[in-house]
């Protein structure tokens, strides 16, 4: 079991190494069911483990966890990715290859709210390129019905917002 578990967080390390996003939860979990590795579980207490030993960073956004590598993971899959079969190498740069537009979608777009200190609502929308944010917008909304709608229109809006911020200021 032991060994089975350093192969899945090897695999964790080399998949967030190939990519310049973040990959959340359920991409991971996707990936490992999908090709029948391990179960949901094995993947969560993996990913735990990673994030305590302070080689991936968890960001948690709206109920969803988004992993990055940290300067540790890179070194250790620098050091380890060999022992990763080629097969599952392939597999994993197979996936990635076929579903990088998608998966760089379902993460660079965020949105999520919180009670501010004096008792409002904050917005807070990003939009992340890479490692930076591309754009990062805070609102103040007076309920939290606001700010779920401002959540949900994010995702389909936030290219005409930012393009319409960037012509506004540039004039």
């Amino acid at each position: 079991m032991s060994d089975f578990n350093t192969l899945y967080k090897l695999m964790i390390l080399y998949m967030l190494s190939k990519v310049d996003f973040s990959l959340t939860n359920a991409q991971f979990s996707s990936f490992f069911l999908d090709k029948g590795y391990t179960d949901y579980f094995t993947v969560q207490s993996v990913l735990s483990e990673l994030t305590a030993s302070d080689l991936i960073h968890q960001e948690v956004v709206q109920n969803t966890s988004y992993y990055t590598i940290t300067p540790g993971g890179e070194e250790t899959v620098g050091y380890f990715k060999n022992n990763i079969s080629s097969s599952i190498r392939s597999d994993i740069d197979e996936y990635l290859k076929a579903n990088r537009i998608q998966l760089r979608n379902e993460v660079s777009v965020l949105a999520d709210y919180y009670k501010n200190t004096g008792g409002d609502i904050s917005v807070r929308c990003r939009v992340k390129e890479k490692q930076s944010d591309l754009i990062d917008l805070t609102i103040t909304v007076p309920d939290e019905t606001q700010a779920k709608a401002i959540c949900r229109q994010w995702q389909k809006k936030c290219q005409t917002v930012y393009e319409f911020i960037m012509r506004e200021l540039m004039q």
